[in-house]
């Protein structure tokens, strides 16, 4: 089986069933974020333990890219520290802007590699990053709320 292909099959098992999705009602923050050039949405509630998170859920409306991202992100973060989520949102985020130049670190993204392909076509990077943007807001938000 082809590499594509391959990645093809986990995006489409991520879209089909997608982990952490139905939104939980214990929740440090909730973010709704939208994409306005294709009509995307994810509505999420992150839940912190100090600076862990504990509980990372999501619903949303969008293409496969956006749902299977956001699968693929809820359940890489999900009980890491802030500090270690945001080195997987980088990762990703670079992995995005690099045009079809990086295939992504396998360690750090595990399935999220395969969107690497994604970051060749510019409408739809935003696809997949809508969920991603969304954490990062939810926990900028939890992280600044814990220190008031």
């Amino acid at each position: 089986m082809e590499l594509d292909s391959l990645y093809q099959e986990v995006i489409l098992d991520h879209y089909k069933h997608p982990l952490h999705k139905g939104l939980s009602e214990d929740k440090t923050v909730q973010v709704h974020h939208v994409n306005p050039s294709c009509g995307d949405e994810i509505t999420l509630n992150l839940q912190l333990d100090g600076d862990r998170v504990s509980d990372v859920t999501w619903d949303g409306v969008g293409c496969s890219i956006s749902q299977a991202s956001s699968s693929i992100m809820s359940d890489l973060v999900h009980g890491k520290t802030l500090s270690e989520a945001f080195l997987i949102l980088d990762s990703f985020s670079e992995l995005m802007a690099s045009k079809g130049a990086l295939s992504g670190d396998e360690e750090i993204l595990e399935d999220g590699v395969a969107l690497a392909g994604v970051s060749k076509f510019p409408a739809r990077v935003k696809c997949a990053l809508l969920g991603w943007m969304a954490f990062k807001d939810a926990a900028l938000q939890g992280r600044d709320g814990a220190k008031k």
